[in-house]
């Protein structure tokens, strides 16, 4: 018996800061703009997204500190995924902190929906 795996093979982050028309404010807080980070996977010919408006650092931590550990995984293993993230940070802040939720969330989105049929 074969069993397929689906590895990713591509990992981007991307910031985007979008200036608000107006100045905005919850009552706590005012801001200007809203920054979204951007992750995609990419595994066999499909790809999943994932967002979060967040800092631009956690673009960076992706780029820097996550790709080489998510590149070459299954990507049907999204729990070994956030495990080994997890473990990839362990050092940048409080004892398990999670990876950034844009990383996570691109699992649901596409990747792991992904047809499998023609990988090995």
């Amino acid at each position: 018996m074969t069993i397929n795996r689906c590895v990713v093979h591509e990992l981007q982050a991307s910031a985007f800061t979008v200036p608000t028309d107006a100045p905005e404010s919850d009552g706590t807080l005012e801001w200007d703009s809203t920054t979204i980070v951007v992750v995609e996977a990419r595994a066999a010919d499909e790809a999943g997204l994932g967002y979060s408006y967040t800092s631009a650092a956690a673009a960076a931590l992706v780029s820097e500190l996550l790709v080489d550990t998510v590149i070459g995984r299954d990507a049907m293993d999204v729990p070994g995924a956030w495990l080994a993230m997890t473990r990839a940070i362990r050092n940048l802040g409080r004892p398990a902190s999670p990876p950034p939720p844009s990383l996570p969330s691109t699992w649901p989105s596409g990747i792991s929906k992904l047809d499998c049929s023609g990988c090995h």
